[in-house]
């Protein structure tokens, strides 16, 4: 069972990023903060909403010293032609967990379905597990409350509910 505080599952997927492929693991994060997303299924209707919204927000990510990928089951041609056609260009890479290993080692795998469920992942710079979430396929999770969740992580500090940067946290 994943838990928080533990050391996050690795990962080597190939992904899609820049009109480019290349291969991606947990490692290459060291001293960085990252946010993984999984969703479904590419060309579907709820995921395009949060991948767009997840890549609009770049910049406040990367304020926060903190890198996205978002994962899905389908294939690395499947995430090109979806980012070229329909989609758009993107501000991080679409990696391709075709065999299921990664929604599995996170636990979100719906075997049945074969798909993952909408999970978020914020694991700190030393490969920490610090934050997870994990929803129903029919309802689109909020990038400002994951952002809203790195920053408090970020402040070492006890922060109560409703915190948003620029408020006091707990002593």
């Amino acid at each position: 069972m994943l838990k928080i505080g533990e050391l996050a599952p690795e990962f080597k997927l190939e992904g899609y990023h820049n009109g480019k492929f290349r291969d991606y693991n947990l490692k290459q994060y060291k001293k960085k903060w990252l946010v993984i997303f999984f969703y479904p299924l590419d060309f579907t209707f709820v995921c395009p909403t949060e991948i767009k919204q997840f890549s609009k927000k770049h910049d406040e990510f990367k304020k926060l010293k903190a890198d996205v990928v978002g994962v899905s089951v389908d294939s690395i041609h499947s995430h090109k032609a979806w980012v070229e056609g329909s989609l758009g260009k993107l501000n991080f890479p679409l990696l391709a967990d075709f065999h299921k290993k990664m929604a599995r080692d996170y636990e979100i795998l719906l075997d049945d379905e074969g798909v993952a469920l909408r999970g978020t992942f914020i694991i700190d710079p030393y490969g920490k597990l610090r934050y997870m979430v994990v929803s129903d396929n029919d309802v689109g999770r909020s990038v400002d409350e994951t952002i809203r969740v790195l920053s408090a992580l970020q402040t070492g500090k006890l922060c109560p509910i409703e915190w948003t940067p620029g408020k006091k946290t707990l002593n």
